[in-house]
């Protein structure tokens, strides 16, 4: 298991530092966050990518979030496809194993989601097959709103039509979207034993509390609000064989992925 921030800590002022600054905390991923837009050369991602691969820290990297492939402008659905590509290309050079990509609203057309998802990631996939990037994972986020594509049964459907997709289980995301639905241990453990199956050989979780309302999200929050308690989550996976990556979304990027890697015992750093 692996445990990370959600982008660069700003302790560390520059992409190397930031690496470093994690690599001291006693951690071992990082997800680079590319949200407005994978603005990186080939050779500065390469640069950073080696000093990752240097210090063992797992890369990922983020899409854009205005990436929308039901949007009723035709414009953005095409425009979806270029973010996505631009965001694979600067994960390819840096070597990270997964992007991340918030697919689509219903919008207006809610019936016609999973479709245009479809078409926009098979688009995507044929033009990596074509640049000959291989080791990339598309990987599709469970969200937490009640308006948005996205639940773990909606992206298997994507999976039986789209190679070399993955599901990213936001764990704080599956919580708001159902209104508070993971009190449990129990109701953890089936959480992971619908995510377990769909995976693949890396299980991608992004970790964080969260507000919500009627519709769902509403802002992230610190693990210390315990909304949900994560320690739920990693009681059920404290004897998993599974290869997980844990990037920390709350607020505390890099001291509650610290706080969430030392509820496993045996990861906690003395």
């Amino acid at each position: 298991m692996r445990f990370g921030p959600a982008g660069y800590p700003s302790e560390g002022k520059t992409p190397e530092g930031s690496l470093r600054y994690t690599k001291d905390l006693g951690l071992d991923a990082l997800e680079v966050e590319f949200v407005r837009g994978a603005r990186i050369s080939q050779e500065r991602a390469k640069e950073v990518g080696e000093i990752a691969k240097g210090l063992d820290i797992r890369l990922s990297c983020h899409a854009p979030y205005f990436i929308s492939f039901n949007s009723d402008d035709l414009e953005t659905r095409e425009k979806s496809i270029g973010w996505v590509m631009d965001t694979v290309r600067a994960a390819h050079a840096l070597g990270a194993y997964i992007i991340v990509i918030h697919a689509a609203s219903y919008g207006k057309s809610p019936d016609t989601a999973l479709g245009s998802v479809i078409d926009g990631l098979l688009k995507c996939r044929d033009k990596m097959d074509a640049e000959g990037i291989s080791d990339v994972i598309l990987g599709v986020e469970t969200m937490g709103k009640k308006g948005q594509f996205g639940t773990l049964k909606e992206i298997s459907k994507v999976m039986d039509s789209v190679d070399g997709v993955r599901p990213v289980l936001d764990v704080a995301h599956v919580h708001a979207r159902d209104v508070g639905c993971l009190k449990t241990g129990e109701d953890m453990e089936r959480l992971v034993g619908e995510f377990f199956p769909l995976c693949g050989d890396i299980a991608h979780f992004h970790i964080s509390c969260i507000k919500y309302g009627d519709r769902g999200e509403i802002s992230h929050l610190p693990l210390s609000t315990k909304e949900p308690d994560m320690q739920l989550l990693a009681d059920v996976l404290e004897d998993s064989k599974q290869d997980c990556t844990f990037i920390c979304e709350s607020p505390l990027i890099s001291k509650d992925a610290v706080v969430f890697r030392d509820m496993f015992p045996k990861y906690r750093v003395a």
